[in-house]
């Protein structure tokens, strides 16, 4: 597959999963790496594999449930930053590299995405990696927050 192929997808209302926008070391995280998955239908999963994504399982956790797809995407802060932006029902802001970690903890209602695609080749293998280009999330709001308009900052 050409290294010059724009290759992009949108997801709306994602379900996001391993959630690491602050980029903290983990079990399966280096320090610095801000990523996050989301999960995909059984045949948007099955299309991107077609197309050389990285698309991964996560097995069942109970008897009589079935796997279910998912796709990590990185989130990049240097040459091109996303465009990450936050929506309550008071307010929209936009979330910085440096108040990017916020989204790990919050209640997210709905997220939309777009992310933009990097071809790679390495020893023999190849594919296509997908970076953010622009995440919309909707947080739930408690009581509180409605009732003074406090809008989440880090």
């Amino acid at each position: 597959m050409p290294k010059n192929d724009d290759k992009s997808f949108k997801i709306e209302d994602a379900e996001l999963i391993f959630r690491n926008f602050s980029g903290k070391a983990g079990k399966y995280n280096v320090d610095g790496e801000r990523n996050f998955a989301v999960l995909l239908p059984e045949d948007v999963a099955q299309q991107m594999l077609a197309d050389d994504w990285n698309v991964k399982w996560l097995e069942p956790r109970e008897e009589g449930d079935e796997r279910r797809a998912y796709i990590s995407i990185n989130v990049k802060f240097g040459y091109r930053p996303p465009r990450i932006v936050l929506i309550t029902g008071t307010a929209r802001q936009n979330v910085t590299e440096e108040t990017v970690g916020v989204l790990d903890w919050a209640n997210i209602e709905t997220a939309d995405l777009i992310c933009r695609g990097f071809f790679w080749e390495v020893g023999g293998k190849s594919g296509w990696k997908p970076y953010l280009q622009s995440l919309f999330v909707t947080i739930e709001e408690d009581d509180l927050e409605r009732k003074y308009a406090i809008n989440v900052t880090e």
